[in-house]
């Protein structure tokens, strides 16, 4: 658990400090357009870590059920694909959110 939790904060600096890094720009940006950048790091960071950790848990109950009861698979395939589709919408949702925050400033 120590190991994530350092994992997440490692993350977490990394995007806090490139997000600053790039915020710097021209004289006439306003104030508010670092937090922008801030944001819409974390948006599309999160959004990439949810995903892929969803798409995961969820191809791994899949396979598990698909492994423990061969016969299913036609009844789990269908389900489990539409679920996947749902998670990486969420994903690119979370891509467009972090796009237009950043083209607002």
């Amino acid at each position: 658990m120590k190991r994530k939790f350092g994992n997440f904060l490692a993350v977490l600096g990394g995007l806090v400090v490139s997000s600053m890094a790039f915020a710097q720009g021209e004289a006439g940006v306003s104030s508010s357009a670092g937090l922008v950048a801030i944001g819409s790091a974390l948006a599309i960071g999160l959004a990439a870590l949810g995903g892929t950790l969803a798409q995961g848990r969820a191809a791994d109950s899949a396979l598990s059920g698909i492994a423990r009861n061969p016969t299913s698979a036609d009844k789990v395939f269908t389900p489990m694909i539409i679920a996947l589709a749902l998670i990486e919408f969420q994903a690119i949702m979370g891509f467009i959110i972090a796009f237009l925050l950043s083209n607002k400033f």
